[in-house]
């Protein structure tokens, strides 16, 4: 099942869920479009299988960030994580969207592109995985999934991904 059956079954489920979410996606993207201009979709770096970097859809649910990249500087960081809820640039739009997450729908595509599957380790932003040195951790040892361990257990924490990557191990140890 691992070596064929996944994969089938994540192509047939991620292909029929597109077809049927069609329509919604397309409303979605409208929206956004006119809330927020062009680039709706966008591709996040994500660590996934082996380490490696692939490029993670996602529906865009914040306005443009005005830091080009991440620098040095004296003083504190009003953000604290690369994801939190009250953020400013946030849109009551993206609020929503991220609410129900289907900002994540997007990520059938990935799944469809074998990048990513169904089920699996909740795949983290690399230059997280990179500042915290855990390109090797054994949850790369899978695929990522759009749905995992931690999504349905350790999410409602609150904590972030970075600092649960443990949770999936459970969900390692049955595949």
């Amino acid at each position: 099942y691992e070596s064929h059956g996944k994969r089938a079954l994540d192509v047939v489920v991620a292909g029929s869920v597109l077809v049927a979410l069609a329509p919604l996606m397309a409303v979605i993207w409208v929206a956004l479009r006119l809330t927020l201009g062009r680039d709706v979709v966008i591709t996040q770096d994500r660590v996934g299988l082996g380490g490696q970097t692939f490029g993670m859809y996602k529906f865009r649910t914040m306005r443009w960030s005005r830091r080009i990249a991440e620098r040095p500087f004296d003083g504190e960081d009003r953000r604290q994580s690369h994801k939190v809820d009250h953020d400013p640039r946030h849109t009551p739009l993206g609020r929503t969207l991220r609410k129900l997450s289907l900002d994540e729908l997007p990520q059938l595509v990935n799944v469809l592109e074998g990048t990513m599957t169904l089920v699996g380790p909740r795949p983290e932003m690399a230059i997280v995985m990179d500042r915290i040195g855990q390109r090797d951790h054994v949850r790369h040892s899978v695929k990522p999934g759009m749905t995992g361990e931690w999504q349905v257990t350790g999410r409602q924490s609150g904590a972030p991904l970075h600092e649960c990557l443990d949770a999936d191990i459970p969900y390692l140890s049955r595949v």
